[in-house]
């Protein structure tokens, strides 16, 4: 613990360098000892209702399973007393998921006083530099101490050791459309392109910009390119690089293709000449295509 407080914000580090604030011992009817681990029932244990995380890698929580398994639970978890033999999770949920799979009835744990402010303030901080949140549930737990513990942005800063213009960016994620946002969250596009969508006010071409991104892959760069194009009407792109389709083509042949069922592929050229190509699979395939054609 002591390796690890230097990169705690300042409002976490005050906490638990406090002794008032810690009442762990090795026994909990007994007298309390600063910094001890005890050992409590999982089942005494509920849920922390300002955790941060609110997705979890099924993958990760098997591999520590596993560890825990062979290893034993390493790394206790921090919790604070609720009352007689009952318990509010601080931080250390991955471990307490594993740990019940694993089979465990007890858990090592630090047990500490803190209010709803200072556990979201504990949770929030403890996710940050041990679990690595993704950028959406940054972005929300830097919302909810904002709203929740009456924080300015410079405040927060402070607290959390990240600059302002950082936390407004994270932020600003918010404002996009959900199924924008489920993409961040679920590592579909980086932070670089949510940002880039932002810069547009229109959800309806957020979402088709989004759309071609999954499909075609494309880069931060080129995703800025082609929000740039449609807010100014230039590229920046480069002679020798291939310029994207403007929003309304873009729009036009994502309609063809639910329409048509097919991955049509429209081309344009700078003179504004271009051409619609329908790929077919099959004499039954083209059949189909050619009867949502004439329909």
């Amino acid at each position: 613990m002591q390796g690890k407080k230097k990169a705690l914000g300042r409002g976490l580090s005050a906490i638990l360098e406090s002794p008032e604030t810690d009442i762990t011992s090795r026994d909990i009817s007994g007298e309390y000892v600063v910094g001890a681990i005890a050992h409590v029932n999982i089942d005494q244990i509920e849920p922390n209702p300002f955790q941060p995380r609110t997705h979890f890698d099924e993958s990760g929580i098997a591999e520590l399973v596993i560890s825990i398994q062979n290893q034993g639970i390493i790394q206790p978890v921090t919790i604070r007393k609720m009352g007689y033999d009952k318990y509010q999770l601080i931080s250390g949920e991955r471990r307490l998921k594993a740990s019940k799979i694993a089979g465990y009835t007890v858990i090592p744990a630090y047990i500490r006083i803190a209010n709803d402010e200072q556990m979201l303030e504990m949770a929030l901080v403890e996710n940050l530099h041990r679990e690595d949140l993704n950028p959406l549930e940054i972005a929300i737990s830097f919302q909810r101490l904002l709203e929740e513990c009456n924080l300015k942005q410079e405040e927060l800063s402070k607290r959390v050791g990240k600059d302002r213009t950082t936390i407004s960016n994270y932020i600003r994620l918010l404002t996009l459309p959900t199924e924008i946002q489920l993409a961040v969250r679920d590592n579909k596009i980086s932070m670089g392109h949510a940002r880039a969508l932002i810069t547009i006010h229109d959800a309806k071409t957020q979402l088709i910009i989004l759309h071609r991104i999954l499909e075609k892959k494309l880069s931060v760069r080129q995703v800025e390119d082609l929000v740039r194009v449609f807010i100014t009407g230039k590229s920046g792109l480069k002679k020798h690089e291939k310029p994207l389709l403007p929003v309304k083509f873009e729009k036009a042949r994502e309609i063809l293709t639910q329409k048509l069922g097919t991955n049509i592929d429209l081309k344009i050229n700078t003179k504004g000449n271009g051409f619609i190509i329908i790929p077919f699979s099959s004499d039954e395939d083209f059949d189909r295509i050619f009867s949502e054609i004439e329909a």
